[in-house]
């Protein structure tokens, strides 16, 4: 061990000390780390996938049916609550009756924490995007687990903050399978020694799941109203959104709104705009009405998470948002998938690779704030009032799931 490696072992030991000493008054997502359990699976027969948080655990769905088809024992992490919870409600499905799936907390990358998920160590680690540990990397390495990183993403402005540690951290990868050629580029300068160009696995994954049987009676009460998805808000722009529907439906009578927050944290400040503007709205996590009560109201407020993909199909026109308040954006691939005219903000640099065709073959458009409502107009007036089916995506966004399997496959365990 040389003094790198030695520096950062010693500030996680004194941190993860320092966190057991005070736990009970440590956020959820520590707490939860803290608490970690490794599965009871035997050394060097086990798949570890970690998927930091939710929308990582969504971008899951078709790596974890191929793994499971094959046959291989999969455990699944991810690093906050709300991907605990979505992990949770998800690994019977993924799992279909099989066993060959568990799932749980990822653990502080200290030796302690990492102790029990390396007791029995597992035959391979895949981490989505960009999950560099250097304390549980280092100790992969020194048991010759193959360390792969798939559908990876490394921005310029990430790659400038990246120190000596996180350096030392991508040289010990084994494989990156980067989603586009900027991101590979980007491991390449930070030092990881193999990199190849998977694609981005948003554009291979499967059809979202079907929406629970409640839905039915918001569809038969909407059926002839058109509705605004608007999906994965942020901070700073859910009150301006909210404005925007407001003046689009003095123009549109019987326009309806589903709006999605992109964090749990925003559901109860979200609501309360609802309430302040005196909308008739209810909220996706309470008990779902008859399609009476549906023809009364103007807005659902989905606060439930793994059902935006689906719900994008229930609408007229999607906003995907986060582009007019954020310069990254979010995934506009959901509600094209689904059929539906899309517009984003001008903020789209996390997806440039998906954007950019998208735009070019008519699917996507970007509009800036200014010219957002007449956009809106515009669309809806042209609009089916429910999509069809939807059509091919561009050729350049096919095949990221056969690339990713191709390239991972020769370092996954033998499936006795």
């Amino acid at each position: 061990m040389d003094t790198l490696d030695f520096s950062y072992r010693l500030a996680v030991s004194l941190a993860g000390a320092a966190a057991r000493a005070c736990a009970r008054g440590l956020r959820p997502d520590w707490r939860m780390r803290l608490e970690a359990e490794a599965p009871e699976l035997p050394a060097g027969r086990w798949v570890w996938l970690h998927a930091v948080s939710v929308g990582e655990l969504l971008l899951a769905d078709g790596l974890v049916e191929r793994l499971r088809e094959a046959g291989h024992r999969v455990h699944l992490s991810t690093g906050t609550p709300a991907g605990l919870d979505l992990l949770e409600r998800r690994l019977p499905e993924w799992d279909g009756g099989s066993g060959l799936l568990s799932g749980g907390a990822f653990p502080l990358d200290d030796p302690a924490g990492l102790e029990t998920f390396l007791g029995q160590s597992p035959g391979a680690f895949i981490a989505l995007e960009t999950e560099l540990w250097p304390g549980l990397l280092e100790a992969l390495d020194a048991r010759g687990v193959p360390r792969l990183v798939v559908n990876g993403r490394l921005t310029e402005k990430s790659l400038e903050r990246g120190g000596p540690w996180l350096r030392r951290a991508a040289s010990r990868l084994t494989l990156v399978a980067a989603r586009d050629e900027a991101s590979a580029g980007a491991f390449r300068r930070l030092g990881a020694p193999e990199v190849a160009l998977g694609g981005n696995l948003k554009a291979d994954l499967p059809p979202p799941r079907p929406l629970h049987g409640g839905w039915a009676a918001l569809r038969g009460a909407w059926s002839d109203a058109p509705v605004l998805v608007v999906g994965n808000t942020v901070e700073g722009e859910e009150e301006w959104l909210l404005e925007v529907w407001i003046a689009a439906r003095r123009r549109v009578p019987g326009l309806r709104l589903i709006l999605a927050p992109r964090q749990p944290r925003r559901f109860d400040a979200v609501a309360s705009l609802f309430a302040a503007r005196g909308l008739a709205f209810r909220r996706a996590s309470w008990p779902w009405p008859d399609e009476w009560a549906w023809k009364d109201m103007d807005a659902l407020l989905l606060d439930t998470l793994g059902e935006l993909p689906s719900a994008y199909a229930e609408g007229t026109l999607a906003l995907v948002a986060g582009g007019w308040a954020e310069p990254g954006g979010h995934n506009p691939l959901e509600p094209v998938r689904a059929g539906v005219p899309t517009i984003i903000g001008p903020g789209f640099s996390n997806f440039e690779d998906l954007v950019a065709p998208l735009v070019e073959s008519g699917c996507v458009q970007v509009a800036d704030g200014a010219g957002l409502e007449e956009k809106i107009l515009a669309v809806l007036a042209e609009a089916p009032l429910r999509p069809g089916a939807a059509g091919p995506l561009p050729a350049s966004l096919a095949g990221a799931l056969d690339r990713t399997w191709t390239l991972i496959a020769p370092h996954l365990p033998r499936v006795r």
